[in-house]
């Protein structure tokens, strides 16, 4: 227990100097207004600490089944460590070292390169962006790409796709040169219909746009703890 005291920023120097500004010998005599009998004489009867992620998973399981039920539309299960937070926080971050880009800019640009460099080699394509400033945009610029190789006139969109993601889509996209077709979904299971699918394919479709998980959490796996997508 005594290594946490790592993670306090302040020397004991520091310590003494603020107490004696308060006119305090010691950290005690700040609680001195507090009955003896309600102060903690001894280190709380606590098992020993987990890691973040596995401390995140325990809270997790406490909560109610009824937490699931909110997963969806956007908000999935991810996970950002605390650190994340800590050193953006900090100016030697995103205060420029070049004249010209942050300090996170350049390790943002190096993890880009290099999964790009990734998925290209996973999945055979030629190209692989991840420069975007988001999701919703990304795929905007996925359509244009796809119209812009195959001179096509039709985008198939599925209406089980994050509806703000198919806002920005009909933003970025003119209407007198692409036309947007909406694929309907299965109400009863939340999924793209396939059957309306085929059917909307002809010679003038650019692409189709799905999303796995989509906007109810389903894809092609059954639903989590047996729910319906719905």
């Amino acid at each position: 227990m005594k290594d946490f005291t790592r993670y306090i920023p302040h020397t004991q120097e520091d310590i003494q100097t603020m107490l004696e500004f308060v006119g305090a010998r010691k950290i005690e005599d700040l609680f001195e207004m507090i009955p003896e009998e309600y102060r903690l004489s001894k280190p709380l009867d606590l098992p020993e600490p987990l890691p973040e992620p596995d401390l995140l998973r325990h809270v997790q399981r406490l909560q109610s089944p009824a937490y699931c039920s909110f997963v969806g539309a956007g908000a999935y299960h991810h996970f950002i460590p605390s650190v994340i937070s800590a050193m953006i926080g900090r100016s030697e971050f995103y205060t420029a070292y070049t004249p010209y880009q942050p300090e996170i800019s350049q390790g943002t640009l190096q993890a880009i390169f290099e999964y790009q460099t990734l998925m290209c080699q996973l999945t055979g394509m030629e190209v692989s962006n991840a420069s975007m400033y988001d999701g919703a945009s990304s795929l905007a610029e996925a359509v244009w790409m796809a119209e812009r190789v195959t001179r096509r006139r039709k985008i198939l969109v599925s209406e089980a796709v994050h509806p703000e993601y198919r806002k920005v889509i009909q933003t970025y996209i003119d209407p007198d040169q692409v036309e947007i077709l909406q694929i309907p979904y299965k109400r009863e299971e939340g999924r793209t219909d396939e059957r309306r699918l085929t059917d909307l394919l002809d010679g003038e479709v650019i692409g189709v746009v799905i999303q796995s998980p989509n906007f109810f959490w389903c894809d092609r796996r059954p639903p989590p703890h047996g729910r319906s997508g719905s």
